[in-house]
């Protein structure tokens, strides 16, 4: 189940966003010739795509501990309009 081709692991979401942070100095750079910036943005908005759903996987997984009425502790899916 860990396998899946639609989910991310974190060390392809730091992949990506390393390639996307270089991406991005390349660009600021403007040394790049057109062709080249339209390349490196086109692979940038691919980039962005993986580290966002990699980013709603993640926050699917957490889960936050809180406390009952009787004292117990359990564990319920967070979300994110929940308040600490």
């Amino acid at each position: 189940m860990a396998d899946q081709p639609s989910t991310t692991s974190i060390a392809d979401f730091e992949k990506s966003l390393n390639e996307l942070e270089q991406l991005v100095r390349d660009l600021e750079q403007g040394e790049l010739s057109l062709e080249q910036s339209l390349s490196a943005f086109e692979r940038g908005v691919k980039l962005t795509r993986t580290c966002q759903q990699a980013l709603k996987s993640a926050e699917q997984r957490i889960e936050q501990l809180v406390q009952l009425e009787d004292g117990t502790l359990a564990t319920k899916p967070f979300t994110p309009d929940d308040t600490l």
